[in-house]
């Protein structure tokens, strides 16, 4: 019974790994049938080449930019390449001022969108804020018909909030045909015109008829009226922050004529637009069609300490069907959000300025409302998000804040710096090596030994797959260093199947039988491997985290490597070993077995074999002996319930 128990664990083990490497297989096929995917793993900057951009900074008034500057914008820049996958991008600096990206291949768009946005990420309270649609209709409450909603940069309204309970936001102005933007003090009411009665006979005639009541449109303001009502709010808002009186509205008329003037339908819109710290500013959302006017900023990006984005929970912490993204402060911004949310949550009856608008590069990426006060540093911003657009916001609130921004200057392709040539020296190595391999195994281990080759067969099918799928679903591109890598790795598996097959044979020295090796060898040898297996990941966790560029490419592939290496050991290479243990010829010790006996030096274990006598017990097999005189022929096994001629070690 215990022998057919371990023979189907070892059937099942092996068909697990069989489903592992169908499952990558038809991975691998379906990324590349139906997807961007290919069958082929991606390659890195130095062996397929790519595109190369040269930032420049925009400088203002005389701006100088600082080494520490450019420095910090190169993390960031390489914080938000790195979001999108181990890409392998390479990014310098370039004069002391410019910084050069080198992306692999072609970038993405939003590779693209990482690099061509890079300018400061703001906290800025909401004035004015409206729909600038010349086209959108409007019903008789004044309120546009037609409400833009989230596109991929997340959406212009929402609420934020400490538990996460989602409500929609509310327009705070309303908008025309005739102007585009008007703000709510403006809004015209409504007023049907008074029906007169009109005889049409004489006096004794019947009733007169009543016409039916008409209504008459809004009236659209004029460019004045509107920079009044704009002047009026923003100095109501500033004043509310504490500003001086006549500091406010001196501030305020100058916005407002900048809103005035503001068409944010047209292409560029957002190149005249002022983006000073201590200044409100008019301004547009990255819908192209919702108009602001923001105040002075009063939290910055750097001060955000983490971003993410999912399924908010709910109450009793199972995921709910609202898209969130849940945001943190550091210590000092969380300080300053809990001022700025205790002003905005009491002034709800005064919308728009209980919004609070996030601003990267001059435009307004989402507008929540404050509907709580927020004493912890962390806020969940709910609005029309989808998984994909609540991704990328928590991605710019994560890696927006760079110290200056940036404009691209060149874009050029580049050819591999190594090329194939090189790529085909690395695998020939790694050939060598591999071959190497082999040859040691059979020598040492004999036919055993054709365990080590098939096992890394298996694993390198694997690597293969794994390689290429990640290559496609986060952007894993294999260069020179993780081809390095992959070739480490095979004397990582080589060294897992040496301490296994060591301990069988030492088991099958000490007298035991090659099954009962092979059990006690794999518990014994299971907890070096896990543990060589362990310090080599740690090792490569560390090198990816602390290190950059290439050696990161390195880190990767041996610790991927490495699972790998636990995988087949684990789920055919130990399998394996335990059918074969069961076979005529590696059971019976054959002398190109790689477990003969007597090759191995295995001591002669004495057994008692009942009547009296002792003799050597044979450590190919643990079935026991039937004793001369027995009536059974000598070798075969002892019938069931015989107790006389059980076997006694001694």
């Amino acid at each position: 019974m215990a022998r057919t128990n371990t023979k189907r664990s070892a059937l099942r083990h092996l068909l697990a790994l069989l489903i592992i490497v169908l499952s990558l297989g038809a991975l691998t096929g379906g990324l590349s049938a139906w997807g961007d995917g290919s069958t082929t793993p991606r390659l890195g900057l130095d062996l397929e080449g790519g595109t190369e951009m040269v930032l420049e900074p925009v400088l203002e008034n005389n701006q100088q930019v600082s080494s520490g500057q450019i420095d910090q914008a190169v993390d960031i820049i390489r914080q938000r390449i790195d979001a999108n996958g181990v890409s392998e991008a390479e990014i310098a600096t370039q004069g002391g001022k410019n910084i050069v990206v080198s992306i692999p291949g072609t970038p993405t768009t939003e590779q693209l969108d990482a690099i061509r946005k890079p300018s400061q990420l703001r906290f800025r309270p909401v004035f004015v804020q409206a729909y600038s649609d010349p086209g959108a209709a409007v019903n008789p409450s004044g309120t546009p018909t037609d409400t833009p909603t989230g596109t991929s940069t997340g959406t212009s309204t929402g609420t934020a909030t400490s538990t996460g309970t989602p409500s929609a936001a509310t327009p705070s102005t309303s908008a025309t045909a005739q102007n585009g933007v008007v703000p709510q003090a403006l809004t015209a009411e409504t007023t049907p015109a008074t029906p007169t009665a009109t005889p049409t006979g004489s006096a004794s005639a019947t009733t007169p008829a009543t016409p039916a009541p008409t209504e008459t449109a809004p009236t659209a303001p004029t460019a004045a009226e509107t920079e009044a009502a704009v002047k009026t709010q923003v100095s109501t808002g500033l004043v509310a922050m504490g500003w001086d009186k006549a500091t406010a509205d001196e501030a305020a008329a100058k916005v407002a004529k900048e809103y005035v003037a503001l068409d944010c339908t047209q292409p560029g819109a957002l190149e005249g637009v002022s983006d000073l710290k201590d200044a409100p500013m008019a301004t547009c959302g990255a819908d192209g069609v919702t108009k602001y006017v923001l105040g002075p900023v009063e939290i910055d990006g750097s001060e955000i300490a983490d971003a993410t984005s999912g399924f908010q929970p709910g109450p009793n912490g199972a995921p709910t069907s609202i898209v969130e993204v849940a945001l943190s402060f550091n210590q000092a911004g969380a300080q300053k959000f809990a001022e700025v949310t205790k002003r905005l949550y009491g002034l709800q009856s005064q919308p728009p300025l209980d919004q609070f608008a996030v601003v990267l590069d001059k435009s307004v990426i989402t507008a929540p409302q404050a509907r709580a006060v927020i004493t912890d540093g962390r806020a969940s911003i709910t609005g029309s998000f989808t998984i994909d657009s609540a991704k990328q916001l928590a991605q710019q609130l994560k890696f927006g804040a760079l110290p200056i921004s940036f404009a691209l200057q060149t874009s050029d392709n580049i050819t591999p710096q190594l090329g194939e040539e090189q790529l085909r020296i690395g695998l020939l190595a790694g050939f060598i090596g591999l071959l190497l391999v082999v040859v040691y195994s059979l020598f040492q281990y004999r036919a055993l030994g054709l365990v080590t080759v098939a096992s890394l067969i298996v694993a390198s099918v694997i690597t293969y797959l794994a390689v290429t799928v990640l290559g496609t679903t986060h952007g894993f591109r294999l260069t020179m260093a993780g081809v390095t890598g992959l070739i480490v790795a095979i004397g990582v598996t080589a060294d897992s199947f040496i301490v296994y097959f060591e301990r069988i044979r030492d088991e099958v020295r000490d007298g035991r039988p090659l099954v009962a090796a092979v059990e006690t060898g794999w518990k014994r040898a299971r907890r070096t491997i896990i543990a060589a297996d362990a310090v080599n990941f740690i090792a490569a966790a560390v090198l990816y985290f602390l290190a950059s560029a290439n050696v990161r490419g390195f880190a990767f592939t041996l610790g991927l490597t490495t699972l790998i290496d636990l995988i087949v050991v684990v789920l055919f290479t130990h399998p394996t070993v335990q059918l074969l243990a069961r076979t005529k010829f590696f059971g019976g010790g054959h002398k190109w077995s790689g477990l003969d006996p007597q090759r191995l030096g295995a001591k002669e274990e004495v057994r008692y074999r009942g009547a009296g006598r002792f003799g050597p017990a044979c450590p190919t097999t643990d079935a026991p002996s039937a004793p001369t005189g027995s009536g059974a022929p000598a070798g075969t096994a002892a019938p069931a319930g015989s107790s006389r001629l059980s076997e006694r070690k001694v």
